[in-house]
């Protein structure tokens, strides 16, 4: 956040220099340059620092404003200053290391600098890290990819499109691959448009449809990609308690807040695990048509039910196709890798998000639409599903057995899912759930903090496991490294009492 203005004294007090020693050589502009990259370098002036202004250190240095104006751009174009009308100049960046001719954060736009959370890079880096036993990123248990399978279809599709995978492709999917996914997941091909998983769609509607200060809500605690691509988009988000549930306060939000769409996760939901009911469905549904709010329904988890299947999508209950915008991936279901989603919406938004698309991805990679829509024909999928379900149960109950056995009810609390990729963990008392984060690295355990799934600063006290990155065995290894984790942080200070058992 920007400091304070920088009185002209306080600016020579912090630099350890009076204006009466400055060397009165030419350019004079060029000693305030040397000044300013000479604090910056000792760390005196920090990013965020609202530099004198121009006419008080013209003043003070006895020179002309055009001197201070001339140092203050030079700064500025080497990316260590930036200038705004009416408000001053902040210091933006320190110099590089490597006697770069500029700053880079400095050239980096307000917007990016904004946009800086590192938490799903970090995840997916921490996923590929061997020494890592990785409980944070949601994959599903890769070991389990049909390999032969695929081969066998990369083989018949060479055989008999090659010259279509090779080839530039329509931005909005290729209609063998629009068609299959249509057939299987529901909707007409002209309504589907295939996407480079499904954080490409959240950042395409994102840019469709918000313009800077709409109001999005969203479900509270909700999946942090979203938060992301809402937020750099300039929307302010308001969170809908997905736990609680209570359409009563979603109508209330709607009249209050009256926002620009709905963003739900409602099947086996990310952080949470929670699926919404047929009835609060439809209910929802029908606030969305009264209060004409488009919903756009994240269902990535739709198909990885481990007890019984889930209630009918919102896409498939919007009888008219008008409100809801459905967003899927291949990324949970078969592989991450395969970079291939879907955003099934009315054909008009559909058109829309192409033009968007084709800005900066002309089209979706073919040959891994061509082995989709071969695996949809010819039933390779569903078969694949059946046997990742197998597995992820075996995972699902190895993680909850591993928790039941290393990490008692006072410590933590949790509701076994009844499908998705994830545990959602409560502790009690003041523990902290960064305490086990950083106790669980000590180990080489990865988990992650509740706190990045809120739009609001809550989840201190609750964190996300996945459970079906790792084989039963390695769960099982892993349980009292998870237990330590969980125990140390009721012996931070202050963090007793534990959960008490009802």
């Amino acid at each position: 956040m920007p400091q304070k203005n920088q009185s002209v004294n306080g600016f020579f007090s912090a630099l350890g220099v009076a204006p009466a020693d400055l060397p009165r050589e030419r350019p004079m502009y060029r000693r305030l340059v040397a000044l300013v990259e000479g604090g910056l370098a000792r760390g005196v002036l920090r990013q965020g620092t609202r530099l004198p202004p121009e006419r008080d250190l013209a003043r003070a240095c006895r020179v002309s404003r055009t001197t201070v104006v001339t140092a203050y751009r030079e700064l500025e174009a080497k990316g260590l200053v930036r200038g705004y009308v009416g408000r001053g100049t902040f210091v933006s960046a320190t110099p590089e290391p490597d006697a770069a001719p500029f700053a880079w954060r400095g050239k980096v736009s307000t917007a990016a600098l904004q946009m800086a959370d590192a938490t799903v890079r970090h995840l997916v880096r921490v996923a590929w890290d061997p020494k890592v036993v990785s409980f944070a990123a949601g994959q599903p248990a890769l070991d389990r990819f049909p390999v032969d399978a695929f081969r066998a279809a990369v083989d018949r599709v060479l055989t008999r499109d090659a010259a279509v995978a090779w080839h530039n492709g329509p931005t909005e999917g290729l209609m063998s691959c629009r068609e299959a996914i249509a057939a299987r997941f529901g909707g007409e091909a002209d309504q589907v448009l295939v996407v480079a998983g499904a954080q490409q769609g959240l950042d395409l509607l994102a840019r469709c449809l918000i313009d800077p200060g709409d109001t999005v809500i969203v479900d509270r605690p909700t999946y942090l990609g979203a938060m992301h691509s809402f937020r750099g988009a300039g929307a302010r988000l308001v969170g809908w308690d997905i736990r609680r549930a209570d359409v009563d306060e979603l109508e209330e939000l709607l009249l209050r807040y009256r926002p620009k769409l709905l963003y739900l996760n409602p099947t086996f939901q990310n952080p949470t695990g929670q699926t919404i009911s047929s009835r609060l469905r439809r209910e929802v549904l029908g606030l969305a048509e009264r209060y004409r709010v488009p919903i756009v329904e994240d269902e990535t988890s739709r198909e990885l039910y481990l007890d019984e299947p889930p209630p009918p999508s919102l896409f498939s209950m919007d009888e008219r196709r008008g409100v809801v915008i459905h967003l899927n991936t291949f990324s949970k279901t078969l592989a991450p890798g395969l970079r291939v989603g879907w955003i099934a919406a009315a054909r008009a938004i559909v058109e829309q998000l192409s033009l968007l698309k084709q800005r900066v991805d002309l089209h979706a990679q073919n040959l891994a639409q061509l082995v989709i829509a071969d695996f949809l024909d010819s039933g390779t999928f569903d078969r694949h599903l059946g046997k990742l379900r197998d597995e992820h149960r075996r995972r699902r109950d190895a993680m909850v057995q591993a928790l039941r056995k290393h990490a008692t009810p006072t410590l933590v609390r949790f509701v076994t899912p009844g499908g998705g990729l994830y545990l959602w963990c409560q502790l009690g008392g003041q523990a902290r759930a960064r305490l086990v984060q950083d106790s669980a690295e000590r180990d080489n355990l990865a988990v992650i903090p509740g706190t990045h799934f809120y739009p609001d600063g809550a989840g201190e006290q609750e964190l996300r496991i996945c459970f079906t990155t790792q084989t039963p065995e390695r769960i099982a290894a892993s349980g009292p490294a998870l237990g330590r984790a969980f125990a140390e942080a009721y012996r931070h200070p202050g963090a007793a009492p534990r959960i008490p058992i009802s």
